[in-house]
């Protein structure tokens, strides 16, 4: 099947490309999702206590606002009905192939075109291929020793498994990222037993959620301009914690300050408090937020175990110190695969370029976070160092959904068959953005995190403030691109 372009996911990135299409005028695309429903992150990640940690009139587009939302911070199921709404609303569902895996991505240099490959054996011939499915989207889960003989349930928590009773039952959780501060206070109260395996400890900040009462809901519906406000005022907030982030040490101290009073006040063990207190800078990992991560942690029936995990026999967890846990399930809190989840994407460029290879042996190098030397038309949504510690995400992806909007634009008015970002462009991008992250908290912080690849360098987090981001990306340089006719 030939189409204009192929649209990859159905989350926030994908979505929002297809809404940019129509809205060009572009009807002739096809959106490739995997699963039976849109959502993305929002639809696969069902754990008790899902939900947002950025205020959700900011976590939403804003073009399509939603004065309805019921709380400052979304719960799970709230973003995915809006999520279905906003699918709905632009007509959108009669693209989308449901239950349509992409399998792999080959440049053809004669047609000038891409040849993109499915599960059920379909092949797609497209202009261009625009990937929206983001980096959070592979569950990470650790070759624990001994784990084939575990004779108890194990899931990870983007995997929920609930048929499974939890009720009762003695359970261990493996890793203290984001997804585990939110399910673990959920679960705390219903089983046995929690032995919670922290490798690391968070920073945790008080979480200021509150809900929104029916008459603030009805102001946002019907006097004009006022949620565009409320977003604004919430923008520039989020936007100030960036200098913190970027060489501002000082911003950090004191948000550290915050946090650790915020666990003083629910854990009175000093032997706790002082397992759970970080002894890295703040922000050098995922910041959290949460106001019952600390009060489930001081629970009677929880336990905190740093020693780390010997081994897994049938019924139980050894840790290095020898203790033996009783355990009837397992639950991975341990994220995904972010820098490496290139390796899982089978795309061929010029001259039989391997993109997987090509990012391990050179460093994964973009331009802008959204195209890359070597692979014409083929562009990236939350790609490398675009994602972030302070903000929203879609805040970026509109930025990034604009851009790429120009790029088929530059193309269709100059008659080019494809546009590629030049290497000297490319380098010269990759150049001013790693030497920012040197000077942030991510390399300058003493901790390893999720945010880094297997060399120790920054691939994941944008060094600054959004703004600055739109800014580079609201205009694109014909100059940067190669154009093929």
């Amino acid at each position: 099947m030939r189409v204009h372009t192929v649209v990859i996911g159905t989350g926030f990135s994908g979505l929002g490309m297809a809404i940019q299409l129509k809205r060009d005028g572009r009807d002739d695309f096809v959106v490739l999702e995997k699963a039976d429903d849109v959502g993305g992150t929002w639809r696969d990640n069902t754990y008790p206590g899902c939900a947002c940690d950025i205020q959700s009139h900011m976590y939403s587009y804003s073009f399509e606002q939603n004065p309805g939302w019921t709380r400052a911070f979304s719960p799970r199921q709230e973003i995915w009905d809006y999520l279905r709404r906003v699918t709905d609303a632009y007509d959108l569902r009669r693209h989308i192939r449901f239950g349509t895996e992409m399998t792999g991505a080959r440049w053809d240099a004669d047609e000038n075109r891409w040849h993109v490959t499915t599960a059920g054996g379909e092949e797609f011939v497209a202009q261009f291929v625009v990937s929206g499915i983001g980096g959070l989207h592979i569950p990470n889960v650790p070759k624990l020793p001994g784990i084939e003989n575990f004779a108890g349930t194990t899931f990870h928590s983007a995997r929920w498994d609930h048929s499974y009773d939890l009720a009762g039952k003695r359970v261990a959780v493996v890793g203290t990222g984001a997804s585990a501060v939110q399910f673990i206070p959920a679960i705390a109260p219903e089983v046995e037993s929690l032995t919670v395996f922290q490798r690391t400890p968070p920073w945790v900040m008080p979480k200021p959620d509150r809900a929104f009462s029916g008459r603030t809901k009805w102001l946002f519906r019907k006097v004009p301009g006022l949620q565009r406000l409320y977003r604004t005022l919430i923008y520039w907030l989020l936007e100030s914690r960036a200098a913190g982030f970027n060489g501002k040490p000082g911003m950090m101290k004191i948000a550290s300050k915050i946090a650790t009073k915020n666990m003083h006040k629910a854990v009175t063990d000093p032997e706790l408090r002082r397992v759970l207190t970080p002894d890295y800078v703040m922000g050098c990992k995922r910041v959290l937020i949460s106001n019952d991560y600390y009060p489930a942690l001081a629970r009677p029936d929880v336990e905190v175990v740093t020693d780390g995990i010997a081994e897994v026999k049938a019924s139980s967890i050894v840790d290095n110190a020898g203790v033996e846990h009783e355990v009837d399930a397992i639950i991975y809190g341990t994220g995904f695969h972010v820098t490496d989840s290139f390796d899982y994407l089978n795309i061929t460029g010029v001259d039989g370029r391997d993109l997987s290879k090509d990012f391990r042996t050179n460093g994964i190098r973009t331009h802008y976070g959204i195209a890359a030397a070597g692979y014409p038309n083929l562009f990236f949504l939350m790609g490398p160092n675009t994602a972030l510690g302070h903000h929203s995400v879609v805040f970026m992806i509109e930025s990034q959904i604009r851009y790429v909007a120009q790029a088929m634009t530059l193309a269709e008015k100059s008659g080019a068959a494809a546009v590629s970002p030049k290497e000297s462009a490319q380098a010269k991008y990759q150049s001013d953005i790693q030497r920012k992250l040197v000077e942030g908290v991510w390399t300058q912080g003493g901790c390893t995190s999720w945010y880094l690849d297997a060399h120790g360098v920054n691939r994941t987090i944008w060094p600054g403030f959004t703004f600055r981001y739109w800014q580079r990306t609201r205009r694109l340089d014909p100059a940067e691109y190669e154009l093929t006719s």
